[in-house]
C-alpha cells in the first residue's frame, strides 16, 4: 500500500509541476517562434537546437518534447498564415511569463539566443526581434551581449543633424 501511495504522491508531483511550468513552456514557444520565423523559414539547426533545450531544461523536462515542439509548430503555423494575429497570440502568451517570474523572463531569452546562434550565430533581424522581447519582458538586452545602438555608428543621427541645420538656415536666410 505505501508503494502506491507513494507512486500516486509522485505522480501528482509531476502533474503540479507540469501546470506550474505550462506557462513558462508557452512562452517559450512563442518566443521561439518570434524568433525563428523572422526569415520566413525554420531551420534544421533551429529545430534541433530547439529539441534540446525541451530535453535538457528542468523546467521544460517535465513535458513530452514532442508536447513542445507541436505546440511550438502551432505558433510558427500562426504567424506564417496570418502574420498579425500569430504574433499577437505569441506575444501574449510570451508576456504571461514575464508577469510570474522575472527570473523566467531571462531564462527564456536565453533560450532565444541559443536557438538563433544554431546556425553559426545571431543575424540582425534576429537580435531586433530578442531585444523587441527584452523590452516587453523587462530584460536588459545589454546582460545578453545585444547591441542596442544605432546600427549605423550614428550616421543616421549625424544625417538627421545636418539637415536640421540646413533647414533652420534655409529659413534663416529667407527671413532676412
Amino acid at each position: 500500500m505505501a508503494g502506491f501511495l507513494d507512486e500516486l504522491k509522485s505522480l501528482y508531483q509531476v502533474q503540479l509541476e507540469r501546470h506550474r511550468n505550462r506557462p513558462f513552456l508557452r512562452g517559450v514557444m512563442a518566443a521561439s517562434a518570434l524568433v525563428t520565423t523572422v526569415h520566413g523559414e525554420v531551420t534544421l539547426g533551429q529545430r534541433m537546437r530547439l529539441d534540446k533545450v525541451l530535453e535538457t531544461l528542468r523546467e521544460l523536462k517535465v513535458f513530452d518534447p514532442h508536447e513542445g515542439v507541436n505546440l511550438f509548430d502551432e505558433y510558427v503555423k500562426g504567424i506564417f498564415q496570418d502574420p498579425a494575429k500569430g504574433q499577437a497570440r505569441s506575444l501574449r502568451d510570451v508576456k504571461e511569463v514575464a508577469a510570474d517570474d522575472p527570473e523566467k523572463a531571462e531564462l527564456l531569452i536565453r533560450i532565444c539566443l541559443a536557438i538563433s546562434e544554431a546556425d553559426g550565430g545571431i543575424d540582425l533581424a534576429e537580435q531586433i526581434e530578442i531585444v523587441t522581447l527584452c523590452s516587453i519582458l523587462g530584460v536588459d538586452p545589454d546582460r545578453h551581449g545585444l547591441y542596442t545602438g544605432d546600427p549605423t555608428g550614428g550616421v543616421i543621427a549625424r544625417l538627421n543633424r545636418e539637415e536640421a541645420a540646413a533647414a533652420d538656415a534655409a529659413s534663416g536666410h529667407a527671413s532676412s
